[in-house]
């Protein structure tokens, strides 16, 4: 019987092939995914952005980091010493003899496989003749020539060529080990014990331990911990939370704390430029001793924060310190806005005791301070600030009583002749700047569905339902709000008149509502209608009276009681007419309301398959948004002082602002580029009577820009829970359910006969 036999790679051929997939196993995905990206690529799209954005910080920043940056060069440096390795190793690998070969004795004596046994005993005899070892020929050339000639000349040599592949019989399979055999060599076991060691029990343990260590103190987020601790805390002890308590709470985050991040740094010069900076912004409540607001870092952070607000020059090292504050920020406010959404949740859910939820106004103005921390303005400054070459002193021609420009909105909605007398102010190349600048910023519109998803009636609103609002925003630029400003008022009254025909339309029915009682509804409405009597005599003469004037009273009644007693003869002589003219026609009428009941029919036939397209069509499409990954790259938001490429997102919820309190949570929206469509759901309210809401939208970004839209609300009593519906009778045999089917028969037969009646 056969052995087996593991052996080490002597000859080092199998290593090579194990080195050669391990190289190439490393080096294809880190080409994938570190090489760097097309350079000119990057630079052209920031050529483009020049015209726009060439005066903003983290534009003039991005272009010194090109030039200086060596980093991509040294990726590909390692990345093609890499690729160099790996084709050496291919390389090798493809010159080594191949071990493993099926034997062939006609491959070894040189013959055709066709060949007579004449031949085969000719070629063998001029073969050892030439190999054989008196002869001076190599002995293991002729031992292999003798070997096949035994496998085509012998019978039993030939029969274990046949069935084993060898002419010796079965051997021993051999197993080699991709590895070498130096290195279970005994004079190398130091080495080898020495670097396993080093592997597996000091650089895996520390890369798994760093990994670990960094996880458990992040959030999903890459927020600290302790970050997010720190504001639950503080927003759940100061619910109504004011502008400057909130730039106190959001500088005191670890983040800025050189013990809980290196990126953070304390210099020996904080302690002379730091209170120079703290009298000239004035009071920032320096002699709060409430920790952590009075620690070094936490008071240095806020110092930053506030001349980057103000707009204030610092030197150098501090002017490094502040960028980096200032791009956390951001990021931080958006942790400190969920954390006051899961406040309100949880305060919710409790109901009026137990947790406070924080006011409406401190998570607005976490957005807020967003804005201006992007925009590098204060709450109290004119949006118009955002835009370049505009300067305090410029700001009273906008506000003057010719122009009255305090917004964006208004410097777009004038003339172009006026804004350029009114700016005359800038030459023609700020101006055309300005101009472009206040082109590219956004102009969103909203458009608002409010509906009750998998309902009956989707339109009508009831106690505890869950409420589905529907928002589509549509993105465009300012620079096309240009021209078409004079048409919004037609436009405006396009809107409304779209609006009434779609409250029109809401009368609709429903596709899973019954059609047959529908069509029973309509023909007993139709037979009412046809039923309807004429206003009386009686009436059109009182209708008539007013109109006499100064006539004998007593002749007008007597001519109008004969007059009444005329018409009284002619209505019943109509009447007997009327009755003989329907029994002659009986037969046509009843063709007529038939065929009006079957287009009917057809017609809602046809909208209930347009409806139940839609609801298909509105389901496939959220399941496609739920599996797409939309990428958050949107538009490059303008931020004259902003140290980062920021894209331009949004902020999008409903809130109760009689109550202070949020109705949804904000839906950060990340991904409008042109058109997006978010859901934003919560449940009505418990009692019936009329909400007055409001549906906001913000941007992190830009002041100015905030919407709000009114949404009213009616809701209704929910309908009584139905004991016995005849769709849960469920029949257990077939008698039971052909009874019932009888049954629903005659049921139906009898609501025929009585509306025939």
């Amino acid at each position: 019987m056969a052995g087996q036999q593991f052996q080490y790679d002597d000859s080092g051929n199998t290593f090579f092939y194990f080195l050669t997939s391990f190289v190439g196993l490393i080096v294809i995905p880190a080409t994938y995914y570190l090489w760097p990206r097309d350079q000119n690529a990057e630079q052209l799209r920031l050529k483009n952005l020049r015209r726009v954005h060439g005066r903003c910080l983290w534009y003039r920043l991005r272009l010194m980091k090109s030039q200086q940056s060596i980093v991509p060069t040294l990726k590909k440096g390692v990345l093609l010493c890499g690729w160099a390795l790996f084709l050496f190793l291919a390389y090798k690998v493809s010159k080594l003899d191949r071990e493993y070969q099926e034997y062939n004795p006609y491959e070894v004596l040189g013959l055709d496989p066709s060949a007579s046994m004449a031949e085969i005993k000719k070629q063998y005899r001029v073969l050892s003749l030439k190999f054989h070892p008196d002869k001076g020929g190599d002995e293991s050339t002729f031992m292999r020539i003798a070997t096949a000639y035994s496998a085509l000349t012998n019978e039993e040599s030939r029969n274990n060529w046949i069935k084993h592949g060898n002419p010796d019989g079965p051997r021993a399979t051999s197993f080699g080990i991709a590895l070498p055999a130096w290195i279970v060599d005994q004079k190398n076991s130091m080495l080898v014990l020495l670097v396993y060691g080093l592997a597996f029990m000091v650089i895996l343990p520390v890369v798994v331990g760093t990994w670990w260590y960094r996880s458990i103190r992040y959030s999903g987020d890459q927020i600290l911990i302790n970050t997010t601790q720190l504001y639950m805390h503080f927003m759940y002890k100061t619910p109504n939370m004011n502008m400057k308590r909130l730039i106190m709470v959001l500088t005191a985050a670890f983040e800025f704390d050189p013990r809980s991040n290196k990126e953070a740094i304390i210099r020996p010069t904080d302690n002379i430029e730091v209170p120079q900076l703290i009298r000239e912004l004035g009071n920032i409540n320096v002699k709060k001793k409430e920790p952590p607001f009075c620690y070094p870092y936490s008071l240095k952070a806020r110092v930053l924060v506030l001349t980057h607000l103000a707009r204030m020059e610092v030197s150098e090292n501090i002017e490094e310190d502040q960028r980096f504050v200032v791009r956390k920020c951001p990021a931080l406010l958006q942790e400190m806005i969920n954390v006051g959404c899961q406040l309100t949740m949880m305060a919710n859910s409790r109901g009026e005791s137990g947790i406070h939820a924080p006011r409406l106004v401190s998570i607005e103005n976490c957005m807020k301070l967003t804005q201006m921390v992007v925009q590098g303005l204060q709450e109290s400054k004119s949006p118009l600030l955002q835009l370049p070459h505009f300067e305090e002193e410029h700001l009273r021609f906008c506000i003057s009583k010719k122009y009255k420009v305090r917004s964006l909105q208004d410097l777009v909605s004038l003339k172009d002749s006026e804004r350029r007398n009114m700016l005359r102010f800038l030459g023609e190349e700020k101006y055309d700047e300005v101009m472009a600048v206040l082109g590219s910023f956004p102009s969103v519109t909203m458009d608002i569905k409010l509906q009750v998803l998998d309902d009956e009636d989707s339109n009508n609103i009831t106690a505890g339902s869950i409420v589905t609002v529907t928002v589509t925003l549509t993105r465009r630029r300012m620079a096309d709000v240009f021209e078409k400003e004079p048409d919004s008022q037609d436009a405006a009254d396009e809107a409304n008149a779209e609006e009434t025909q779609g409250d029109t339309a809401k009368n609709k029915t429903k596709v899973w509502q019954n059609k047959t009682k529908g069509a029973k509804k309509s023909q007993k409405s139709k037979k009412k209608k046809l039923t309807k009597k004429k206003p009386s005599v009686q009436q059109q003469a009182k209708s008539e009276k007013p109109k006499q004037a100064n006539g004998n009273v007593a002749g007008n009644e007597v001519a109008a009681v004969a007059k009444e007693e005329e018409e009284d003869v002619s209505d019943k002589g109509s009447e007997s007419d009327e009755a003989e003219g329907n029994k002659d026609t009986a037969s046509e009428r009843d063709d007529e309301s038939e065929k009006q009941s079957d287009t009917e029919m057809d017609e809602v036939a046809g909208d209930d398959e347009e409806e139940w397209e839609a609801l298909q069509q509105s389901i496939q499409r959220r399941e496609r948004a739920l599996l797409e990954t939309k990428s958050k790259i949107t538009h490059p938001v303008y931020s004259l002082f902003f140290p980062e490429e920021k894209q331009e997102w949004w902020w999008l919820y409903i809130a109760d602002r009689r109550e202070q309190t949020l109705v949804s949570m904000p839906y950060h929206v990340c991904t409008l580029k042109d058109t997006e469509e978010v859901e934003l759901k919560f449940p009505a309210p418990s009692k019936t009577g009329n909400y007055q809401y409001n549906v906001i939208l913000r941007s992190d970004s830009y002041l100015g820009l905030d919407q709000i839209k009114p949404l009213k609300l009616e809701v209704h009593e929910a309908k009584a829970m139905v004991d016995n519906h005849p769709q849960w009778d469920i029949p257990e045999t077939e008698e039971e359910e052909e009874d019932q089917e009888d049954s629903d028969g005659i049921e139906e037969s009898e609501e025929d006969d009585e509306d025939n009646d």
